[in-house]
C-alpha cells in the first residue's frame, strides 16, 4: 500500500496544533516566562518569649513556635539547603500586652532578639519584620483605639471601640524603627491603616535606614477566612468585633487596586497580595498597575492547610499541588512568595524535574 500523501488533509489544521510545543518535559519547562527559585521563597517563622519552647502549631503541620535557643539549630540546616529569607511573627506570651501593644518594640521583644540573632549567626540571611498590634494588644486589633474623649456623645455611651488610624500609624513608625534598628534588612506592616506606608518610609529616611532598610507593604490584604491557623499561631485573634474596617473586604477589586497605586506611590519596595491563591486576579492587576514595583504574595495559613487536608484525603499529591499553586503565583506576576511550604520547596527543589 503506497505512503499516504503528505499533502492530504489532517483532521486538525497545522496552526491549531499546540501540543508538538510540550511534548517534551524540557519544552514544558520552556513554557513558563519565569521558574520557581529558592530565591524566591520566604519562610514566615513564629518567634516566642519562652527561649526554650518548640510548640507543634496543630492546625499548621509541621510547623512550630520557636524559643529563641532552639533558633539557630532549626534554621541551621533550611540555610545550608538555600534558605534566602524569613519574615518573623512574635508571640509574647508572657510579656505584659496593653492598649498600645508595647511589647512590639520592647527590646526584649521575641521579633528583635531572633534579629539581632539572626544577623549574627546567618549574616547572608535576609530578615523581614512583621509590623502589627495585634500579638501585642490587650485588645488583640492591629491599632490602637480611640480615647473616648474622642468619640461622640453616642459613641461614649455606648462604649465604642473604634481604631484610631492616626495615633495607629504613629506606633507603627516606632514599631519599625525598632525592627531597622536591630538589623532587619525588611519591614512589613501587615496592619492595613491608612497612609501607613508613607509615614514608615519617611521615618525610615529621617532615621538613616532609607538605604539600608527595605519596606514591603502588604498592600492587598483581604478579611479573610484563611487566617485562622495563622490567629492560632500568633495569638491574635481580637477579642472584640473583627478587622472588616481596615482588612479589604473579598470582593473589592477596586479597593485592592486603589491600595495598590496609593502603596507604590508613599514608597513601597515591595508590594504583596494576602492571602494568594483567590486572589490572582489582583496579583494581576498589581503587576499591571505598578510594574516596576516587585511583587509579594502570602500563601496564609488558610491555604497551607487546605492543600495538607487535601492530600492527606488523597485529592492529589501535596509535592504536585503545592508547586501548582507556587507556579500560578509566578504566572500572575510575584516573584516572591511567603510560604510555609518552604522548607519542603527547598527539598524539591533539589529533585529532577518530573
Amino acid at each position: 500500500m503506497p505512503a499516504p500523501s503528505s499533502t492530504a488533509p489532517t483532521a486538525v489544521p497545522g496552526e491549531a496544533v499546540l501540543a508538538g510545543g510540550y511534548h517534551h518535559p524540557l519544552l514544558r519547562s520552556l513554557q513558563a516566562e519565569r521558574h520557581l527559585t529558592k530565591d524566591m521563597l520566604m519562610y514566615p517563622i513564629f518567634i516566642t518569649d519562652e527561649p526554650d519552647a518548640v510548640v507543634d502549631i496543630k492546625s499548621l503541620p509541621g510547623q512550630k513556635r520557636w524559643g529563641i535557643n532552639k533558633l539557630e539549630a532549626f534554621l541551621a540546616p533550611l540555610v545550608q539547603k538555600g534558605l534566602r529569607s524569613v519574615i518573623l511573627f512574635g508571640v509574647p506570651l508572657h510579656m505584659h500586652k496593653d492598649a498600645r501593644g508595647s511589647p512590639a518594640d520592647d527590646p526584649n521583644t521575641p521579633v528583635i532578639l531572633a534579629t539581632h540573632l539572626i544577623r549574627d549567626k546567618f549574616p547572608e540571611l535576609v530578615v523581614a519584620c512583621d509590623v502589627c498590634l495585634c500579638e501585642y494588644t490587650d485588645h488583640g486589633h492591629c491599632g490602637e483605639l480611640c480615647p473616648l474623649d474622642h468619640l461622640t456623645p453616642a459613641e461614649q455611651r455606648a462604649d465604642a471601640k473604634i481604631i484610631d488610624n492616626p495615633r495607629s500609624v504613629r506606633r507603627m513608625q516606632d514599631v519599625a524603627l525598632a525592627y531597622a534598628r536591630a538589623g532587619a534588612h525588611m519591614v512589613a506592616p501587615s496592619d492595613m491603616m491608612d497612609g501607613r506606608v508613607g509615614a514608615i518610609k519617611q521615618a525610615l529616611v529621617d532615621n538613616g535606614f532609607g538605604n539600608r532598610c527595605s519596606l514591603m507593604a502588604y498592600s492587598a490584604k483581604f478579611a479573610s477566612n484563611m487566617y485562622g491557623p495563622f490567629r492560632e499561631a500568633a495569638g491574635s485573634v481580637p477579642n472584640f468585633g473583627d478587622r472588616k474596617c481596615y482588612q479589604l473586604p473579598p470582593n473589592a477589586r477596586g479597593l485592592a487596586r486603589r491600595a495598590i497605586v496609593r502603596d507604590a506611590r508613599e514608597g513601597a519596595d515591595f508590594l504583596m497580595v494576602k492571602p494568594a491563591l483567590p486572589y490572582l486576579d489582583i496579583m494581576r492587576d498589581a503587576r499591571e498597575l505598578a510594574p516596576d514595583v516587585p511583587l509579594a504574595c502570602y500563601q496564609v495559613s488558610g491555604e497551607f492547610a487546605m492543600i495538607h487536608a487535601g492530600a492527606n484525603a488523597g485529592v492529589y499529591d501535596l509535592k504536585a499541588m503545592a508547586l501548582e499553586s507556587a507556579e500560578g503565583f509566578l504566572r500572575a506576576g510575584c516573584t516572591l512568595i511567603l510560604t510555609y511550604f518552604t522548607p519542603d520547596l527547598l527539598d524539591w527543589l533539589d529533585e529532577p524535574a518530573a
